[in-house]
Formats: C-alpha cells, structure tokens, sequence
C-alpha cells in the first residue's frame, strides 16, 4: 500500500496543473479547432460543416502578413540576441554584488502594461516629437520625414518589448558557468576568444535554446506593436486574426489562421531544436 501511494504521489502532485492546462488549453483548443470548420454568420449562426478549405483560403490571403510576421520576428529575435548576450555575459561575470540592482533596473520598465510602454514609444517617434522635431527645426532631417508607420518602429517597439525574455534565459545559463573553467581555459594559453568559443558559448547554449524560443513565439504573434506605431504595410497576422475575431466577426477564418499560426510556429520549433541539437543541449546544462 505505502509503495503505490510512493508510486501515485508524483501524478497527484501533477494533477492540479493537468487540470488547469485541460481547462483552460486543451477544452479552448477543441471548441477553436471545431469553429475553424464552420460555416456561417452571427446573425443566422455556425453549423459544422468541416470546411476544410477555409484554411487554405486564409492562407492564401493573408499569406503577406504571415510572411512579415516571420521576417519580424526573425529580426527581433537576432537583435535581441546580439544585445542581451553581452548584457547578461557583464552582468553574470562582471556583475559582482550589484548582479541584483542590475537586472533589478533591467527588468524596472517591465512593471508598467504592456500597452504604456508601446504608447510611449509612440510619443517618442511621433514627427513633432521631442526627438524628431529639433531635427528638422535644425535642417538635418526633411519636413517629411517620419519613423511611425514604418518597419523600422515595429522592429523598434518589438524589440525593446520583448527585452527581457531574452536577457534572463541568457543569464540564467551564464551565471551557472563555473568561472574557473574559463580561468582553466587561459591557463592553457586560450585566449579570451578562444576561451570564450570554446567554453562559455557551448555551456550557454541552454540560455540561447530558450531566450530564441520563448523571443521567437511571442514577437510573430504579436499585434499590439504594429497597431500602435504601424501602418497598413506593417500589418501581422496578429492584427488580421484580431480584426477577423473583434470586427468582422469571422470566427472561422480567425480560428482558422490562430490554429494555421500555431502549427507553423511548433513545425518552426522542433526544427530549431533539432538543427541546435536539444540532446546536446540538454547533456551540456547537465
């Protein structure tokens, strides 16, 4: 009896998470995968009719937006990457007593809503804006010229955003790095990069695995940035399942393109983790 109560403790421990992830992921994914295969209107309703080819009208037609959600969140994702590296490398080795206070300051922006901040940047960017405007005033920029509703200020607004989803994985793989590896790597005459390509990369590579992963996924299905400093040529496909589900009110089509956006999103994620090598990545966090 002790022996099977030992044997269950783990699935008991496990259960009230099972729960929450049926509930509340599994249960909304069904009812949304049987609405993608619908046919109807909200006045007269939806009947199941497993109307596949709604999916590949939805991509066929928003097949832009897919393609620059990807291109976005590709540029995003090695921005970020080159940017926090040396962030967390200096706070995890250089950081001393203040390790706290910085990331403390990293992550102080974070604490207000997600929609202020995308604002801010907007007043920041803005063509009569604090930073645009003495600029043309000085002749050093045209009177047309504007960073709203450009690329470059969804890139912009993403990347900062997102910051912190890349800076702490990062950390977090390098502050787990035995410093007298790196000191045993100089004492056999490597030099700062050689030690640090052949000691610190590889051990880091859990925190590039996950800072990729959890950056990635987010930034192609977001819509808040290009609604606020975008344009009609900087549409998501997170902005058009939005406006599908909130204006038009096709739930088909929405549904349609959140499951087509998740699918193209996994099959992107296991070929990431398998041309990176998550065994080797695995036995290297060991």
């Amino acid at each position: 009896m002790r022996s099977l109560r030992a044997r269950l403790t783990p699935y008991w421990l496990a259960l009230p998470g099972g729960l929450w992830l049926v509930v509340f992921f599994v249960v909304p994914m069904f009812f949304m995968a049987s609405l993608s295969l619908q046919t109807g209107d909200p006045v007269n309703g939806f009947s199941q009719t497993f109307h596949w080819s709604t999916y590949s009208d939805t991509i066929n037609l928003y097949e832009k937006q897919f393609v620059r959600s990807v291109i976005y969140a590709t540029i995003v994702t090695l921005l970020l990457l080159v940017i926090s590296y040396p962030m967390a490398y200096w706070i995890a080795f250089r950081g001393g007593r203040y390790k706290s206070t910085v990331l403390f300051l990293v992550l102080l922006p974070f604490f207000v809503s997600f929609v202020i901040r995308t604002l801010s940047w907007q007043f920041i960017l803005a063509d009569n804006g604090f930073i645009l405007q003495p600029l043309k005033n000085a002749h050093l920029l045209p009177q047309d010229f504007h960073v709203l509703a450009t690329s470059f200020a969804v890139i912009c607004g993403l990347a900062y955003n997102f910051l912190p989803f890349m800076v702490l994985p990062l950390y977090v793989s390098l502050e787990r790095i035995d410093h007298r590896l790196v000191e045993a790597a100089h004492d056999l005459y490597a030099g700062r990069f050689e030690a640090f390509r052949r000691v610190v990369w590889p051990l880091s590579l859990p925190g590039v695995f996950a800072g990729v992963l959890i950056t990635f996924v987010p930034v192609a299905s977001d819509y808040v940035n290009a609604s606020i400093l975008g344009g009609t040529h900087t549409t998501m496909i997170g902005n058009v399942i939005q406006t599908l589900y909130l204006t038009n009110n096709d739930y088909p089509a929405a549904a349609a393109l959140s499951f087509t956006l998740m699918g193209s999103l996994l099959i992107g994620i296991f070929a990431y983790a398998r041309a990176l090598g998550t065994q080797d990545v695995m036995q290297t966090a060991a």
